[in-house]
């Protein structure tokens, strides 16, 4: 198939190429239909970004909360834990104690 020479006319008459008023009201109205349905797609995705953050934000915030709750969990039960080995420890020392100080009984040398 050979394409057609740019410079060499066609069997297209000039006729077809004409531009009427009427096409071009046309042409004009679906322009400004096509830019109103832009808008509309812009406000929507302007929404729908909208929403989107607030939900981002929603799960930050949750999320932070979380964190925090399990953080002082976690302190708390360290502080807890570091009581019992308090105690534990200074109940062993008064159970062991021989009534020097510093405590020998783990410093005594057998011969």
């Amino acid at each position: 198939m050979e394409l057609p020479h740019p410079h060499r006319t066609t069997s297209l008459s000039a006729a077809a190429f004409c531009v009427t008023a009427d096409s071009l009201k046309s042409v004009k109205v679906k322009k400004s239909e096509r830019e109103r349905e832009k808008k509309k797609l812009g406000a929507g995705r302007r929404t729908e970004q909208r929403q989107v953050l607030a939900a981002d934000e929603r799960k930050r915030e949750f999320h932070e909360e979380k964190r925090n709750e399990f953080e002082s969990y976690a302190e708390e039960d360290n502080d807890e834990q570091t009581e019992r080995t308090r105690e534990s420890t200074e109940q062993w020392r008064e159970f062991h104690y021989d009534g020097m100080n510093p405590s020998h009984e783990y410093n005594r040398h057998t011969a």
